[in-house]
């Protein structure tokens, strides 16, 4: 993929080491404005390039706040996150976020293939149009995820299924190597579980790294290579040690 002339970003990226992490956090803290606790307290965990990470726990852990402040959303009180080697945001094309459905706007007058195609953004940067490559990817994902006949329908008549396919389907256009995914088996149908699962699969079998927020424990162990079970912000690492992801965090 040829660099964007503009990009979004102020940094320029060479290719990172296969042995560079996808994701370091380091005694990461996230305090909201306001708040009287951090969301996100000294956490401290490595994901290796090509693992399936699933983070659980309750709600309020601080699972969602977690993958947005990898994903550049939210600022850190302290601490240092990179992403492949770069400081988070520093590497937009290299991660790919996926929103819980509640917070997008789905009145927005847009159709399914706009949004799509949205995560091609980030190759253009600023001042350029899609390309007839943009375009070629957005019709393959729509198909793996089984969504062409929704194509040009308004976001707003989507079921919430067809929703959750939808921001996966822009999540892989991007053609990110890391996915930070928050939620993505939450209130779906049992078809669209089935899609989603397939797709993430496949993925993983591609060499994706996947770190997915998770309410979903069924079958979660032939899902994932690692389980971090967060608990009022803080981490730990509930797997064997079939891949060498640490999570440290301080005792509550």
């Amino acid at each position: 993929m040829k660099s964007a002339r503009f990009p979004y970003a102020r940094h320029r990226h060479g290719t990172p080491s296969p042995t560079t992490p996808a994701l370091e956090c380091l005694n990461v803290t996230v305090r909201y404005p306001g708040a009287d606790a951090p969301a996100v307290r000294n956490v401290s965990l490595t994901v290796p390039q090509g693992s399936r990470v699933a983070l659980v726990g309750s709600n309020g852990a601080g699972k969602s706040t977690l993958l947005k402040a990898a994903a550049s959303l939210l600022p850190l009180t302290s601490g240092t996150i990179r992403v492949h080697g770069s400081p988070a945001g520093g590497c937009c094309h290299r991660v790919a976020y996926l929103a819980q459905r509640g917070d997008l706007d789905w009145r927005f007058p847009m159709t399914v293939r706009r949004l799509v195609l949205t995560g091609r953004f980030v190759h253009l940067g600023w001042l350029a149009w899609p390309r007839k490559e943009d375009h070629a990817i957005v019709e393959r994902v729509l198909d793996l995820l089984q969504i062409r006949n929704l194509a040009e329908r308004r976001i707003g008549e989507l079921s919430g299924g067809q929703q959750q396919r939808v921001l996966l389907a822009r999540a892989m256009a991007q053609e990110a190597d890391t996915l930070l995914l928050d939620e993505p088996m939450t209130a779906v149908d049992a078809s669209t579980r089935q899609v989603v699962r397939d797709v993430l699969r496949s993925l993983a079998q591609a060499g994706k790294t996947i770190i997915a927020a998770t309410h979903d424990t069924h079958e979660i162990e032939f899902e994932f290579d690692k389980v971090i079970h967060l608990t009022a912000g803080t981490a730990d690492d509930l797997s064997s040690d079939r891949q060498p992801i640490s999570a440290i965090s301080e005792s509550v």
